[in-house]
């Protein structure tokens, strides 16, 4: 089947309205998603975020306005064609979604066995390919209940690729993860979008990677579209629901990015020790950590000092 093209948008949505009873969840929302891009989603808690990412599968569908999705409005197509269309589609959920009792393998591998005719050796092989690129080698024979979070998020990860998809929904990918594990996260979807020629459509809060992923970032608020562009231009918004979100969601963590630069424009403050009181707030000692035989704190010694 031949890809979608990429000078047509894979996904639009018209003047979408969503209501749930008396919750008016979408109210007159116009998106449109670039082929091959990276589009992110940002917003308030409730705003709808979510509700958003079932609409443009067809999970959901709209109580008024359009919503296409490679070119074929969902609401006018049967449930099968729309199942169809899903299977060029892929989704990574916020709580990963892995099934407990199978392995890593059998997890990643899983969409390949109900959906193809491949035989279990070449499920296999392309499993541990996507495990190598995804730094977890060693995962295979597994099961979920031995993973850290980070690397549940890299499973689910490579669970959403392993068909080739053309588009992956990322819901709040990196929900849980220190910034650390975070930004290795974004690099692995930036890596995953440019070897698969993904088209990306991320939910994301966190601003440091907004920055990292959007090719473009649209804010949601009061169920609209408030603002879209590139990120540094959706910063730069003035638009008051733009400014109260920027306010709420920018981290500390924007402070340290590539070229001492801060998220605002102009140098990161300098950073300065806090003073070294006598009796420190916490005081860690030989601290070790296992999920499973993966051993990841081994003797940890930490003093977390006052301010």
């Amino acid at each position: 089947l031949e890809g979608w093209p990429t000078d047509q948008p894979v996904i639009e949505l018209v003047v979408v309205h969503k209501a749930f009873g008396d919750d008016v969840v979408l109210d007159g929302l116009s998106l449109t998603v670039q082929t091959g891009k990276t589009t992110v989603i940002a917003g308030q808690s409730g705003s709808g975020k979510s509700v958003l990412l079932r609409m443009m599968n067809g999970l959901t569908l709209p109580d008024r306005g359009t919503v296409k999705l490679f070119g074929r409005e969902l609401a006018q197509i049967s449930e099968r064609e729309r199942t169809e269309l899903r299977k060029r589609i892929t989704m990574v959920f916020q709580n990963y979604a892995l099934i407990d009792s199978m392995t890593v393998a059998e997890n990643i591998g899983f969409p390949l066995m109900q959906n193809t005719r491949m035989k279990r050796p070449e499920i296999q092989a392309l499993v541990r390919g996507l495990l190598e690129m995804l730094e977890l080698p060693d995962a295979f024979d597994r099961m979920p209940s031995d993973l850290s979070g980070g690397m549940k998020k890299r499973v689910a990860l490579a669970r959403a690729v392993v068909t080739n998809p053309e588009v992956v929904l990322f819901d709040e990918p990196t929900t849980g993860l220190d910034p650390v594990m975070i930004e290795f996260v974004d690099n692995l979807i930036i890596r995953t979008q440019r070897e698969f020629a993904i088209t990306s459509v991320i939910i994301s809060h966190d601003m440091a990677s907004n920055r990292r992923l959007a090719d473009t970032m649209a804010v949601l608020a009061d169920g609209q579209i408030v603002t879209s562009g590139a990120f540094a231009e959706v910063m730069a918004s003035e638009h008051p629901k733009v400014r109260a979100f920027v306010a709420s969601a920018v981290t500390e963590r924007m402070g340290r990015v590539e070229g001492g630069e801060a998220a605002g424009g102009g140098e990161a403050p300098a950073w300065q020790p806090a003073p070294d009181p006598t009796e420190p707030v916490a005081r860690v000692t030989g601290l070790h950590k296992r999920f499973g035989s993966n051993h990841v704190l081994k003797g940890i010694d930490l003093t977390i000092p006052q301010n």
